[in-house]
């Protein structure tokens, strides 16, 4: 096979160059004899070879940065910018990853983008790979860990790609030189490569790794649990799997199971702060739960502690999950602009309403924890002026630390005048917000100004990863992003035995469910509740989420998978393999609702445009693009 270079990456090697030689410093315009090694002899020293393995880190930033073909147009997160199409408005664009028409297609940027870094990733770890039997003066023992890090890289990047594209050209070797060829390997063949590579990793990696944040026998291994029950699923009979694979699946999620406890609480995994910005927590923060098996690295003692040069995803080199997922407090009255006390939060991953409704607000600690529903004056505004829908002529004055707006649970509306703001021309001298009205403003407005002042925080911001202490913007964070973590073990076991596997060695999958569940309930044993139809905003009927032999199915552990891992990078590969995507999008995301559109042929996305010209004619696009 000759070696297929995406578009935008036939310069890897020469940014590895970059990263990795010693005379590649900041000081690099200065004329000092630092080094007169090229990266062939350089890369067959030890020093040069681990600088070449520490290099197939920088990306993962990067690649899991780029969260719209993961996220967005599923049934946990909406368009951009609203949670309900009822509150759209002329002019607002509605991102095509949520209509599914037309405008999804091979030129949009999203698709060019994680194919660009997925691809940087195999060629980066193509390299490693290739040129480790040149270095002679290592350690075998540690060279063959540096190795298996690199494949167990190389498996999660064709990992990511043969689920969105399904057949993908699968080059195995370095990059020296660009080609024109790019022939599509069939899914089933790439599976079995994922998994030849992820069972070497297995079997070469340390149980601890000699760093934080490299590649552990039990991160190969969480992955092979992830790979064997998705071929399980067997896509279109596409990927060569077999019910074997489920319990494949079921026996390597219980090696991580036996290996990472849960944490005590569900909030120990995420930032410690406050919902109250002026009480706000200032103290230490600890990620490195033992529950997590694989993470982004975004702390001082990262392998490499800069995004990677070659793709400037975020500039500031940070984490950015606290910036991205919607809601906002800039619009609160009494708010004090931009600044770090809400930090920044765009609506680039909007929650959908029917997500609030998965929960049982009073006893799924996960509810509160994940989403604002208190909003706080962060100073003092005399003769605030609510917006005159009752009275027009009202004041109120707000202090610092009031209340001005409060999100009811969705199963505890604000029925009464009693329980209603003065907007409404009810008792209390705050916006009180019903979710079937998220989306729609909270009805206070500046007394200077024309809009409603909640704009665009019209919705709970979804805090699950919010950090305090960090500099107001879109990527400061420090916290690492957790990929793999045990609890989702549980519920791949869930998974794989509602699909036939046998012998786990925690019973049926009831149980390995509702270890997940009573982790995150404020009272251990209670009977949760969440909404019986959560599409219907206005229905108040519940149901249990509690799993018995007789009521657990595939849908309850979606569901599951949504309140214990929401925002974190499955879902669309959730829904892809379960096949559940049609189905669960049209009923819980309303602008897919509204639109209609999705088909069939969105279980695949587009192969990106400028592939297709670079590669033409090799390279065929998906059915239906």
């Amino acid at each position: 096979m000759k070696s297929f270079v995406p578009t935008r990456i036939a310069s890897v090697a020469l940014v590895l160059s970059c990263l990795t030689i010693p005379a590649c410093k900041d000081d690099f315009l200065v004329e000092k004899p630092v080094t007169t090694l090229t990266t062939d002899v350089y890369y067959k020293t030890e020093a040069g070879f681990e600088d070449l393995v520490r290099a197939c880190y920088p990306l993962l930033r990067n690649i899991h940065q780029n969260r719209a073909l993961v996220l967005n147009g599923t049934d946990i997160f909406s368009q951009t910018g609203f949670s309900d199409p009822k509150f759209n408005t002329p002019g607002i664009n509605t991102s095509p990853l949520e209509q599914y028409d037309v405008r999804l297609n091979a030129t949009i940027p999203e698709v060019q983008s994680l194919w660009t870094l997925l691809y940087a990733e195999v060629a980066r770890t193509n390299t490693a790979i290739g040129r480790a039997a040149e270095v002679t003066t290592m350690a075998t023992a540690l060279k063959e860990t540096r190795v298996a890090e690199a494949k167990f890289l190389r498996a999660l990047s064709y990992f990511y790609l043969v689920q969105q594209w399904g057949d993908i050209p699968m080059p195995l070797t370095e990059t020296t030189s660009p080609s024109k060829e790019a022939n599509r390997v069939a899914s089933a063949e790439v599976y079995k490569q994922i998994i030849a590579d992820l069972l070497e990793a297995e079997a070469k990696l340390p149980v601890t790794a000699s760093n934080i944040g490299r590649a552990t026998k039990g991160a190969a291994q969480f992955l092979l649990a992830r790979v064997y029950l998705t071929r399980g699923w067997n896509f279109k009979n596409s990927l060569g799997g077999s019910q074997g694979d489920f319990d494949l699946a079921l026996q390597y999620a219980d090696k991580i199971i036996d290996a990472f406890p849960l944490a005590t609480a569900y909030n120990q995994l995420f930032p410690i702060r406050s919902e109250n910005p002026l009480k706000q927590y200032t103290g230490a923060q600890n990620d490195k739960n033992a529950e997590i098996v694989f993470a982004v690295q975004y702390n001082a003692d990262v392998l490499t502690n800069k995004t990677d040069p070659a793709f400037a995803q975020d500039a500031a080199g940070g984490n950015n999950l606290h910036s991205v997922f919607g809601g906002s407090g800039e619009g609160y009255p009494g708010t004090k602009g931009r600044t770090s006390d809400y930090n920044r939060h765009q609506p680039f991953h909007v929650t959908t309403p029917a997500m609030y409704r998965l929960f049982d607000p009073e006893n799924d600690s996960r509810y509160d924890h994940n989403f604002v529903e208190v909003g706080y004056a962060l100073q003092n505004v005399a003769g605030f002026r609510p917006l005159p829908t009752v009275n027009p002529n009202l004041r109120i004055d707000i202090k610092a630390g009031d209340t001005v707006v409060y999100f009811r649970p969705w199963n505890k509306p604000a029925l009464t005048l009693a329980e209603r703001g003065v907007d409404y021309g009810g008792r209390k001298n705050y916006s009180v917000v019903n979710l079937d009205e998220y989306g729609g403003g909270y009805g206070f407005i500046n007394g200077s100004a024309v809009n409603v002042s909640g704009f665009p925080g019209d919705f709970p911001m979804m805090w699950k990863f919010w950090q305090p202490g960090i500099p107001y913007g879109d990527a400061f964070g420090t916290f690492n992003e957790a990929v793999f973590r045990s609890a989702e073990a549980y519920l791949i076991a869930a998974e794989a035995i509602v699909k036939g596997a046998k012998g786990g060695k925690l019973g049926g999958a009831e149980v390995y469910y509702n270890r997940v569940l009573d982790r995150a309930l404020v009272k251990k044993g209670a009977d949760p509740r969440c909404a019986k139809d959560p599409e219907n905003l206005k229905s108040l009927e519940a149901v249990s989420y509690r799993a018995t032999a007789a009521n657990i199915s595939i849908d309850m552990i979606l569901d599951e998978r949504a309140r214990e891992l929401m925002g974190e990078y499955n879902r669309w590969f959730d829904l892809k393999r379960t096949g559940k995507l049609v189905e669960r999008v049209k009923k819980y995301n309303p602008w897919a609702a509204k639109s209609a559109s999705i088909k069939d042929m969105h279980y695949l996305r587009p192969i990106p445009q400028a592939e297709i010209d670079l590669s033409f004619p090799t390279m065929k696009q998906n059915e239906g693009y």
